[in-house]
């Protein structure tokens, strides 16, 4: 019986000492018993006078109880009954098997996504109708090849890359260049994997986004405002503003 705990060895020798005396003084009930007789059910009363009986009579010398050995002793570490016991372990209560919902942070692609992209988009025709209502923007004469305008001006979201013709050859500021922006805006998906949707999460791809967007906004604010006859620097708070929407 070496793989019992002492304390469960100790616990089932109070448990045999303690039903030996019960069952000699069953004859003789005191007032104690009587009173504790009172608070403990009829039925385990009933379990335990069983039980004491069973070990008084396995004490007897030849007399043979179920499940206790044929040789009129009980083993060491028997519980009531002559009934052998051994721990197998010790599990906190609870269940086995985890049933909490994992919550998932996603959600349908319709309604929640084509629902707030539907709305946008009649905000911003509802926007660009307002706009176009209260504000002219009528169509120049004809362009004469005689009389070229000075300066002369893209549009402002191509000023960018006219900026960039006056500072690297052709072939660098309108192929090389946006063509190299082009390909790292089609690879930011790939290079950033991160899933996290708060902008400290991803700094790498968040600070990449705004030098681009930053370097494209300088170029169009000085192509716009600081370029004046023949495309030369100027500063606009002396020579003027030469930009039309």
């Amino acid at each position: 019986m070496a793989g019992i705990p002492e304390h469960l060895l100790k616990r089932a020798q109070e448990a045999r000492e303690k039903a030996a005396a019960e069952a000699v003084g069953a004859s003789a009930p005191t007032a104690a018993s009587s009173d504790a007789g009172s608070r403990i059910p009829a039925d385990l009363l009933e379990r335990s006078k069983a039980a004491s009986g069973a070990v008084a009579l396995a004490e007897k010398p030849g007399a043979v109880v179920a499940g206790a050995p044929t040789n009129g002793s009980i083993p060491y570490g028997a519980g009531p009954g002559g009934h052998t016991q051994r721990l197998l372990t010790v599990v906190k209560s609870g269940s086995i098997q985890d049933v909490k919902a994992v919550p998932v942070d996603k959600v349908h692609t319709w309604p929640h996504l084509l629902g707030i992209e539907f709305v946008a988009s009649l905000a911003c025709t509802a926007f660009v109708f307002m706009f176009s209502w209260f504000v002219n923007a009528p169509l120049l004469q004809a362009a004469n090849f005689n009389r070229t305008p000075n300066p002369s001006k893209a549009p402002w979201y191509f000023l960018g890359l006219q900026e960039l013709l006056t500072m690297f050859h052709p072939m660098i500021a309108g192929v090389t260049i946006p063509g190299m922006g082009i390909i790292a805006l089609m690879f930011a998906p790939y290079l950033d994997r991160n899933e996290s949707n708060r902008p400290e999460d991803r700094k790498f791809m968040t600070s990449l986004m705004t030098v681009h967007l930053m370097f494209w906004a300088v170029l169009v604010i000085i192509g716009s405002f600081f370029r004046g006859p023949g495309f030369n620097f100027v500063f606009p708070w002396r020579e003027g503003i030469f930009f039309e929407l």
